[in-house]
C-alpha cells in the first residue's frame, strides 16, 4: 500500500516537473509583469500626489504673496510653478490670480504675459478662462484685432454665449456696429432663457438701436396680427 502510494506521488512530481519545464518561465514572467506594474501605478499615484502636494505649497505662496502686495515674491513662487509643476491645475489658478492682480495695479503687460500661459497650457476650462480675460487685457491696450484672435481657437459649449459677448465688446469698440450686433444676437441666443447675463446683452442690442432677435420677431408677429 505504501509502495501503492509512493508511486502515486511520484508521478504527482513528474507531472509537476513537466508542468513547470513547460510553463514555469511563461509563469514567472507574467508574474514579475503584474508586479513592476503594481509597483509602477503606486509610485506614480505617490509621485503625482507629491506634485499636487508641492504645487499646491507654491500656489499658495503667491496667494499669501500677492496679499502682502509683494509683486516680487508672487513673481518667483510662480516662475516655479511653470518651471516645475506646468501641467498642474495649481499653476492655471496661481497664473490667473496673477493676472487679476496685475490688472488691478495697472500693469497690463504683466497681466498679458500670465494670462497668455495659462491659454496656452491650463487645461481646457483654465485655457478658456484664460483666452476671455487676455482679451479683455488686450481691449484695454486697444489691440483689438489681437483681442478678436486671442478668443480663437476651441472652446468648451458652454462658453460660446460669453465669447460671443466679448467679441461684441471688442467689435463695438472699434466701431463696427452691425457686426457687434451679430455677435451680440448670438451671444443672446446661446445663452439659458431668464438668466440675468441675458438682460445685460439686451441692453448692450439697445445701445446700439438693436433688440434680441427672438423678441424683435415675437413684435413683428403681435404687429402682423392686429387688424
Amino acid at each position: 500500500m505504501a509502495n501503492h502510494f509512493d508511486l502515486e506521488e511520484q508521478e504527482q512530481i513528474e507531472q509537476l516537473k513537466h508542468f513547470w519545464n513547460t510553463w514555469g518561465t511563461l509563469i514567472t514572467g507574467v508574474l514579475v509583469v503584474i508586479f513592476v506594474g503594481f509597483a509602477g501605478w503606486n509610485g506614480y499615484q505617490y509621485w503625482e500626489k507629491r506634485q499636487a502636494t508641492q504645487a499646491a505649497a507654491l500656489a499658495h505662496a503667491v496667494d499669501v504673496a500677492l496679499a502682502g502686495k509683494d509683486a516680487a515674491r508672487a513673481g518667483q513662487a510662480f516662475a516655479d510653478l511653470k518651471d516645475k509643476y506646468a501641467g498642474t491645475t495649481q499653476a492655471a489658478q496661481a497664473g490667473l490670480l496673477l493676472a487679476k492682480a496685475a490688472v488691478d495695479e495697472g500693469k497690463l503687460d504683466d497681466a498679458k504675459a500670465a494670462l497668455s500661459w495659462v491659454a496656452d497650457k491650463g487645461d481646457e476650462g483654465y485655457k478658456a478662462l484664460a483666452k476671455l480675460r487676455l482679451s479683455a487685457v488686450l481691449e484695454q491696450q486697444k489691440q483689438y484685432d489681437e483681442a478678436l484672435k486671442a478668443l480663437e481657437g476651441s472652446m468648451p459649449e458652454s462658453f460660446a454665449g460669453i465669447v460671443a459677448d466679448r467679441r461684441g465688446d471688442i467689435l463695438a469698440a472699434q466701431g463696427k456696429q452691425a457686426e457687434a450686433i451679430d455677435a451680440y444676437q448670438r451671444a443672446h441666443a446661446a445663452l439659458d432663457k431668464g438668466v440675468d447675463y441675458g438682460r445685460l446683452i439686451e441692453f448692450k442690442l439697445n445701445a446700439l438701436g438693436a433688440e434680441p432677435t427672438v423678441l424683435a420677431q415675437a413684435k413683428t408677429s403681435t404687429s402682423e396680427k392686429q387688424p
